[in-house]
């Protein structure tokens, strides 16, 4: 075993699993393993909203039911970023000493106007938020009406992440992506902040996950170098869509596990992944373990799958 090569599985306890979060487990499960590294299994539960911990045991059973192990993580507690809030704390207050976090009260609609812009090819202006600029006393003034949120000031610098699926993927921090929240008005640590925290503090090397998140990596690249850690390398899968729904979701049951179990056995299931994959012709019975030395990325495709029209059942 490479115990250097560490890969993760991250889901986030907010519902039953889907066959898309399935196809990254795997994923992820068979890049480790292909290389003889470690698994670490991490409950993303910040959300005390919308995780629960009967979700996160449900995830756990599921993995196991389908053959996918791991070397370390939950049921410890100190895997779940619930219990990890002193060591982003930590890390809040190690980039406010190097002056890059400020208080943010722009509202959602406010965000998404700035998220929106600017786009590449027009012209140069200073996308950072309003609130950056804000003098002292209309700081204080903000303060009495509602708590804020906080951001990360980010460079006018172009980070570039070489995907191991998707080739060279390149931001420009300020432009593309701006100032983002690392800490929520309800004092909850945002998903950048935590998983940048998280992956280096548990030696996570390689990250595997749906290339929805691609555009997040040179941003935790570039945080995880600020706090003086060494980024992990990112291969992202494409999205399993679900038809007419488009990106398959926990928040709508789209073929969830609890379905999904009804239906196949899990030697049945995973050959269904491996196909969508491309690791397989067609779908049979397999096991992950047998996948092993089937497994590289060349196979994999880079546009999305839609599952409803291309996958038959076993």
């Amino acid at each position: 075993m490479d115990e250097k090569y560490t890969g993760r599985f991250a889901p986030s306890p907010s519902g039953y699993m889907h066959m898309g979060n399935l196809l990254a487990m795997l994923l992820a499960w068979l890049d480790s393993r292909a290389h003889g590294g470690r698994i670490v299994l991490r409950m993303e539960d910040l959300d005390p909203v919308r995780t629960r911990p009967e979700y996160a045991r449900a995830i756990a059973d599921d993995l196991r039911w389908l053959g996918l192990d791991w070397d370390e993580g939950y049921p410890d507690p100190a895997y779940c970023q619930s219990s990890r809030t002193a060591l982003y704390a930590e890390a809040f207050r190690a980039l406010e000493a190097k002056g890059l976090v400020y208080p943010c009260w722009c509202s959602r609609a406010q965000r998404l106007a700035a998220a929106s812009a600017p786009h590449p090819g027009e012209a140069v202006h200073d996308p950072r938020c309003r609130c950056a600029y804000l003098t002292a006393g209309e700081r204080a003034a903000l303060a009495r009406e509602r708590p804020p949120a906080w951001k990360i000031r980010v460079p006018a610098e172009t980070v570039t992440v070489t995907d191991g699926h998707y080739g060279a993927y390149a931001q420009d921090l300020a432009r593309e992506g701006g100032d983002f929240i690392i800490r929520r008005a309800d004092g909850v640590y945002a998903y950048q902040l935590a998983v940048s925290v998280d992956d280096m503090a548990m030696g996570v090397t390689q990250v595997v996950r749906g290339r929805d998140l691609l555009s997040s990596a040179p941003r935790q690249v570039w945080l995880i170098r600020t706090l003086g850690g060494t980024p992990p390398t990112y291969a992202h899968l494409p999205l399993l869509t679900g038809g007419q729904d488009g990106k398959l979701s926990k928040r709508v049951g789209s073929l969830s596990t609890q379905g999904l179990r009804d239906i196949y056995t899990p030697r049945q299931l995973v050959g269904e992944l491996a196909y969508l994959a491309g690791l397989l012709p067609a779908p049979e019975p397999i096991s992950p373990s047998e996948l092993i030395p089937l497994f590289t990325w060349d196979k994999v495709p880079k546009q999305d799958i839609p599952f409803a029209q291309t996958s038959s059942r076993t």
